[in-house]
């Protein structure tokens, strides 16, 4: 783990999601948003998620409750919120699927989405397209 994801625990008190505690974590609290940061070697942009999280958290005022995902799970819970790319934001109420945003977005971008996330009805989680994932036909 990067010392810059690291300081999101560290610093910033984010819980850090494993097995052992992740169900706890999800259906423990209302609203919660979960930070896939990938590897940073890979991902680069997962380091300005890190620095972006607690702001959205502060901006949120208490409406989310944030955590980190653990490298160890990370694969198994894509697969469960079928997102294709990395840095990803999930976004669950009550462990229940509300919505999630990958990569990078301007903070304003970022508000909207979050709200709109915020006002949906829990649902499963879209299915994959299998364009994105598999770079589309030969």
């Amino acid at each position: 783990m990067s010392e810059l994801i690291a300081q999101l625990h560290s610093r910033h008190g984010l819980p850090l999601l494993t097995a052992d505690n992740y169900d706890n974590f999800v259906y423990g609290n209302a609203d919660v948003v979960l930070c896939f940061a990938g590897d940073p070697a890979t991902f680069p942009e997962s380091a300005d998620l890190v620095v972006i999280l607690p702001e959205l958290l502060k901006a949120f005022r208490g409406l989310l409750q944030g955590a980190l995902v653990d490298r160890s799970i990370e694969r198994e819970l894509q697969a469960r919120y079928r997102f294709t790319g990395w840095p990803t934001l999930v976004f669950l109420r009550k462990g229940e699927y509300l919505g999630a945003i990958t990569g990078l977005r301007d903070w304003p971008e970022y508000g909207r989405e979050i709200a709109l996330i915020l006002a949906a009805e829990p649902s499963q989680p879209p299915g994959f397209d299998l364009d994105k994932v598999c770079g589309g036909h030969a």
